[in-house]
């Protein structure tokens, strides 16, 4: 079991500095017939806590029909630029959280945000960006490029996919863009209704002579993985691609994951909302899966270690985490996991979800 070496206050403390925050929409802007920006203002008790980087995304939490729905969506303001933090929402068929944002949200109301998370963001390099934006996926890709332009000597060479010139997000912002920054923002804006659907040899072409840019892809699945695939056949080094992936709910992630050492976990004890589970646990699942397989309804969200929607705290046993892009060195001594990403350690693990 980890070693405690915070008080309970502290405890708590660091539940909440990852937890929800109630944040008031001060401006809703419609970008298409389905695609809305909320714009949030954020108090000055919580400006620290919500800075962020480019290309970052915050959970949003809401009560929709009796049920707690998480959501992640990327900010589409760019720090240092914006005034105000803003994500982008595209409304999805079938999708509760962003049907529900675009039907129910008005100026005035206030929403549950966690600070921002992930790491699709722009490194040091001086050196040149590559961005695809397929649909919603042009979000943070807006405020990468936005970012890098105004606050770097950087060149950008930006794709836009769309179905339709009607679907395009920001194609008035974009061309401002283009407009001032002409000799540094080479913009290509492809649209499948008048070109037809773009292929591996497109992104090749595009990408040709840029493989030592850093690279950011974000769309629909079929588009990243066709633009990947594209940019790996000219050569551009695959340590340069980021890609932001958000996994399905329900997907696994534990994949070809090895059982740790340290005991075979025999039972997994989950406290979640003050109620007490014990579960045989399943090899290979993490701490998520095991909830789910029990029937249990934990929190969680991106699934991909970066948010902390799904933080929880062991007070019995250990565990190991796959990836870890939320949490502090001094966080995960204390005793904090993602449980999307955490394996149990020792015969008998206890986790406990915090009520925040």
């Amino acid at each position: 079991m980890a070693e405690q070496h915070r008080s309970l206050a502290d405890h708590t403390s660091i539940a909440r500095a990852h937890g929800y925050h109630s944040l008031r929409v001060t401006a809703i802007v419609d970008e298409t017939a389905d695609t809305r920006t909320l714009v949030f203002d954020v108090p000055g008790s919580l400006v620290d806590r919500f800075g962020y980087r480019p290309g970052q995304f915050c959970t949003v939490r809401a009560a929709i029909d009796g049920d707690e729905v998480l959501r992640c969506y990327s900010m589409s303001s760019a720090p240092g630029i914006d005034a105000d933090l803003a994500v982008t929402v595209k409304r999805v068929a079938g999708g509760v959280m962003s049907n529900w944002l675009h039907d129910h949200v008005a100026v005035g109301d206030t929403l549950e945000l966690t600070r921002p998370a992930g790491v699709f963001c722009p490194g040091d390099s001086a050196g040149p960006v590559l961005a695809f934006g397929g649909g919603s996926g042009v979000t943070p890709i807006f405020s990468i490029v936005k970012h890098i332009l105004a606050a770097t000597r950087r060149s950008v060479t930006l794709l836009v996919a769309n179905r339709d010139r009607e679907s395009v997000i920001f194609a008035a912002q974009l061309a401002r863009l283009h407009a001032t920054y002409p000799s540094r923002l080479q913009l290509r804006h492809h649209v499948d209704a008048e070109s037809g659907y773009l292929d591996a040899a497109d992104i090749a072409s595009f990408a040709a002579g840029r493989t030592d840019a850093e690279v950011f892809v974000c769309g629909p699945t079929p588009f990243m993985d066709l633009v990947e695939r594209g940019l790996l056949d000219v050569g551009v080094d695959p340590a340069m691609i980021k890609v932001e992936r958000f996994a399905a709910g329900g997907a696994s992630t534990s994949g070809d994951f090895a059982e740790p050492e340290g005991g075979v976990t025999k039972t997994l004890t989950l406290v979640l909302k003050g109620k007490t589970t014990t579960v045989d646990y399943v090899a290979g699942d993490t701490v998520l899966e095991a909830a789910r397989r029990a029937g249990l309804k934990p929190p969680f969200s991106c699934e991909l270690g970066n948010c902390a929607s799904c933080m929880a705290h062991l007070s019995e046993g250990g565990a190991s985490m796959r990836a870890n892009n939320a949490l502090t060195e001094a966080e995960v001594a204390d005793g904090w996991v993602l449980t999307c990403q955490a394996h149990p350690i020792g015969h008998n693990v206890t986790v406990e979800y915090e009520n925040l």
